[in-house]
């Protein structure tokens, strides 16, 4: 696929990282030079330096025949005219825009082809808001993923030694828990002498203390599950109810405005080191929101405010290294589990599951609203995982047998690549490419999540959670599914 980027700062690099691993064709267009020197010097891409808004330069850079334009630079407006110059003067056929102002809606005719023609709307702080309430809310977890309108999720724990989980091989689990459903598809164990590495699984395989984990479950199951991996027998459900924030940054802002939201849920404490933006923040976040001035970094403040009873805090200040030192001494003093933001990828790979609870790195919680764009076949979600080196990804079965290699085939004769895990399939969603019709959805029975066998039959609708441990098996699993000239 070609595609262009507009923007070479933290998101655009980011997008244009994960796109080039996939070898789509990538223009970068950016003012800066040095920063597109630094792209060319790591990536095999093509860079135009110039304004996204001139016509000109997109035209240099390709538009005329590109598939997908991306336009992630720091100014809204940049964004919203570069996709309507694409729209009228190049046709582009795929125009996303990043867009902070949350006064913005991509179903607003503002944003229709009469106005600024945009077809998605990505905003980061807004990706990285959900995120992390779905952390919160799965406490025991290293990250959530949702999958076919959100009935299934996929979620990363620790195996922790005394959990009742740990210790047994995944056959084992099955047969002592028979009735929770769910399947482990993935575990990365510590080694002494590297990083993480992923494990192979079927029945035989241990699961061991510091494991992650990867299950896939309905959500209405997921925090029992989580707890088997997690807590010892006995011990009540891991909740959360005070938060700490350090940083009141866009991030910071959104989430305790978002948390805010229940009253009564959650206990907030925001901090903040500069005294202007602690003003603005006291009169624009709830009056249940503590706003404190000082710094995140401060042993005194943080036992003043009682760190000891915190239970998720959270380091989201613009700054890699201030996160991180947060973090180790919120840990230190007491914090039960701590988040960090980190954007520097090689940083957060070296933190994560270490004292650091989780470390997250932006694009990891925006990528995959992306990639679903440059997907070949039906591919209805996609989500980067273990830092971009892993995905997991929902397809919805379309044809029949005539034009389809697995519509009627059974899950055991499906030539899947070695490692490439089937974690679910919800079976009864609507078709979305027969319209909608109101008085047939009211009357669909309500849709199943299977967890499949090898004499699975595939159907038509079926959507299908893959787990695949390397991107480089996307491309198989995706020729798989696509179905023949013939269909429709």
């Amino acid at each position: 696929m070609k595609i262009i980027i507009l923007g070479a700062g933290r998101v655009g690099y980011s997008v244009a990282e994960s796109l080039v691993s996939e070898r789509n064709d990538i223009t970068v267009i950016d003012t800066n030079a040095a920063r597109l020197r630094e792209l060319q010097d790591r990536f095999d891409l093509r860079c135009v330096e110039g304004d996204g808004i001139d016509a000109k330069v997109l035209g240099e850079a390709g538009a005329r025949d590109t598939d997908l334009l991306i336009a992630c630079a720091a100014q809204d407006e940049t964004n919203l005219v570069c996709c309507k110059i694409a729209h009228m003067l190049y046709n582009i056929p795929t125009r996303i825009a990043r867009v902070r102002s949350s006064g913005f809606d991509v179903e607003q005719p503002l944003m229709g082809p009469e106005g600024f023609a945009v077809d998605a709307i990505i905003c980061p702080e807004a990706s990285l808001t959900r995120y992390i309430s779905k952390l919160i809310e799965f406490p025991a977890s290293l990250q959530v993923r949702s999958f076919a309108g959100g009935r299934a999720c996929l979620a990363s724990v620790r195996a922790r030694l005394g959990a009742q989980a740990t210790g047994l091989t995944i056959e084992g689990l099955r047969a002592h828990m028979p009735a929770l459903p769910l399947r482990v598809v993935a575990i990365y164990r510590r080694f002494s002498d590297g990083p993480d590495r992923f494990v192979r699984c079927d029945g035989r395989t241990r699961i061991e203390p510091g494991d992650e984990i990867f299950v896939i479950a309905g959500r209405e199951h997921l925090k029992e599950i989580l707890q088997l991996f997690y807590s010892a027998p006995g011990m009540p459900p891991r909740v959360v109810r005070r938060i700490m924030i350090a940083g009141g940054s866009r991030v910071g802002q959104r989430l305790a405005q978002e948390l805010a939201g229940e009253p009564g849920r959650f206990h907030i404490k925001v901090l903040e080191a500069n005294a202007a933006r602690c003003q603005v923040l006291a009169a624009q976040l709830p009056e249940e929101v503590l706003v404190l001035h000082g710094s995140s970094a401060d042993e005194e403040l943080l036992m003043e405010e009682h760190i000891e009873d915190v239970d998720f805090f959270l380091a989201l200040t613009d700054d890699d290294e201030n996160n991180i030192m947060a973090s180790l001494l919120a840990k230190r003093l007491g914090a039960r589990r701590v988040l960090s933001l980190i954007n520097q990828r090689s940083y957060a790979d070296l933190m994560h599951g270490t004292q650091i609870d989780i470390a997250l790195t932006p694009s990891q919680a925006m990528l995959g609203e992306l990639l679903a764009y440059v997907r070949k076949g039906d591919v209805q979600a996609v989500h980067s995982l273990r830092r971009g080196v892993a995905e997991a990804l929902e397809i919805v079965v379309r044809g029949d047998r005539k034009t389809s290699r697995v519509v009627g085939r059974e899950v055991g004769d499906l030539r899947l690549p070695e490692d490439v895990h089937i974690g679910l399939i919800v079976r009864g969603l609507p078709d979305e490419t027969l319209g909608t019709d109101p008085a047939a959805t009211a009357a669909q029975a309500e849709p199943q999540v299977i967890f499949p066998h090898s004499d699975t039959v595939l159907q038509s609708n079926d959507h299908v959670v893959f787990f695949l441990p390397h991107k480089r098996l996307v491309a198989d699993v995706e020729r798989l599914f696509r179905v023949g000239a013939t269909f429709f």
